[in-house]
């Protein structure tokens, strides 16, 4: 087992990872860039090394800075969180050329999978069923345009080294797709240093369900399980729960075996998730794979019982699963929901600002996930995840009404800060969200609805500090501040 490790990250999972680190007795060192000196996982680490200005580019995305700090302390691993430098197999392989183990699959299985066009052509060679697109990435406009032809509208245009729903664009009409490719392949470009591309069919009314596997280096696979990640704003996810509301067990165990199924065709180590479409006829294809820790991984760990950050350090340390499928259960019904730092009434755009009050929810199998407290600035640089409030009931109805009550008691003010919470707990009342039949539409869906009743939702109603307008510590409403959103 390592004695020390290095967690390439920030924010809640960061302090996450650094947790389970002390439980099982490892050294735990943080990085830090400026903006975050004064971080909750900087004062809980074992040591903190500083590497660089706020800029991912310059500190979190910082290769050479990570593996000097990495070996600065005597790190023989580094754990990379999810996103930056989670899924780089360039730096998967920079750091075995150091003697440092990449807490993560295998450079060669993150090369392959993190090519999203090359992921979909190796996971239906392996009998997974994946959407009508095209091959590999798309050479040009006009290309794109004759597989979408045969394909059919409405399509969507991916970036072939995307992920956390950024890089993608749905395409409806024929005289959309040329101006729809160029802007998708200029993000691409700019958030990934990529900007090939590819398409496939567009599922209307889907829901997105996504299934944990776990690997080991000994050939060792299991499931745990899948999870429902349907609510979401611009691809991005809201609210997430497990096991997945309303899906038939005869289809559940199908996607779950599939899931495996392609993990082991791939020589899959460590920790990931096999990410799928649903149609409203039950139907499911293959979106993507993951290869790390997903944002969501606590609404399976509620329910299996299982630390899934302990598996994935004990994996990259050479030793088998501690579990076969047989010893997995599933018990019981856990949502995740995202608390951002985002105006729900301006498009869920980011609000940086100062917390002056910050008061998260307890109770009963209640469990919340953050790095921010009372003083902290959030800024400008970074996403705006604040907190991650994930409950655990026996079934769905009083796993609802926990997640509400828990909504309820969360108190975050500050100067410019708006927060999703109001929009949480309405998402959670909504009718079509409580009988299980949302689809990937259903945020839009209450967009709409908030613009055609009071633009301005009641803070007594929604709960405190939810959304714009914000309350203070006193329950005076606090109107935020304009920013300058980057």
């Amino acid at each position: 087992m390592f004695s020390t490790v290095l967690i390439a990250n920030r924010g809640e999972i960061a302090l996450r990872v650094a947790r389970t680190c002390r439980e099982m007795g490892i050294r735990s060192v943080a990085v830090y860039s400026t903006a975050d000196r004064d971080s909750a996982v900087v004062r809980f680490a074992d040591e903190t090394v500083h590497i660089g200005p706020p800029p991912a580019r310059a500190s979190y995305l910082n290769i050479p800075a990570i593996i000097e700090a990495a070996l600065r302390t005597g790190a023989e691993a580094i754990h990379p969180g999810y996103g930056f430098l989670s899924e780089d197999a360039d730096f998967a392989e920079i750091c075995a050329a150091h003697g440092i183990t990449f807490i993560g699959p295998p450079p060669q299985v993150v090369q392959r999978l993190g090519d999203k066009a090359q992921a979909r052509a190796i996971m239906a060679e392996a009998g997974l069923p994946v959407l009508p697109g095209s091959r590999g990435a798309l050479a040009s406009p006009a290309e794109a345009a004759e597989i979408a032809a045969e394909v059919g509208y409405p399509i969507i245009l991916k970036a072939v080294a995307g992920g956390g729903g950024r890089g993608m664009r749905v395409v409806r009409h024929p005289d959309e797709l040329v101006w729809a490719y160029t802007e998708t392949r200029a993000q691409a470009q700019s958030v990934f240093g990529d900007e090939r591309l590819y398409l496939e069919r567009f599922v209307e009314g889907a829901r997105h369900i996504e299934v944990q596997v776990l690997c080991d280096r000994h050939g060792a696979a299991v499931h745990l399980g899948e999870r429902d990640c349907s609510v979401q704003r611009r691809h991005q996810k809201l609210v997430e729960e497990a096991p997945a509301p309303n899906l038939p067990s005869e289809v559940r165990e199908r996607m779950c075996a599939d899931a495996l199924r392609g993990a082991v065709a791939v020589g899959y180590v460590g920790v990931g998730t096999f990410e799928f479409v649903l149609t409203p006829t039950y139907e499911y294809h293959l979106m993507e794979v993951n290869c790390r820790l997903q944002v969501e991984h606590p609404v399976t760990e509620m329910i299996t019982g299982v630390d899934l950050v302990r598996e994935q350090i004990r994996v990259a340390a050479g030793l088998p699963l501690t579990m076969r499928q047989d010893d997995i259960s599933v018990r019981g019904v856990a949502i995740e929901c995202r608390v951002n730092a985002e105006d729900p009434l301006r498009d869920f755009a980011p609000t940086p600002g100062h917390i002056t009050e910050f008061v998260p929810p307890g109770g009963q199998f209640v469990r919340v996930d953050t790095h921010a407290y009372a003083g902290w600035t959030v800024g400008p640089d970074y996403d705006s995840l604040l907190a991650k409030t994930i409950v655990w009931a026996p079934d769905r109805d009083r796993a609802l009404a926990r997640a509400n009550r828990a909504l309820g008691e969360f108190r975050v003010s500050g100067r410019g800060i708006s927060t999703t919470l109001g929009f949480l707990r309405r998402t959670l009342a909504h009718p079509v969200f409580r009988a299980a039949e949302h689809t990937t539409d259903l945020v839009d869906t209450m967009t709409d609805e908030a613009r055609e009743a009071d633009p301005v939702p009641d803070v007594d109603a929604v709960g405190a500090g939810s959304d714009s307008p914000a309350a203070s510590a006193d329950g005076a409403v606090v109107r935020p501040q304009s920013v300058h959103v980057v």
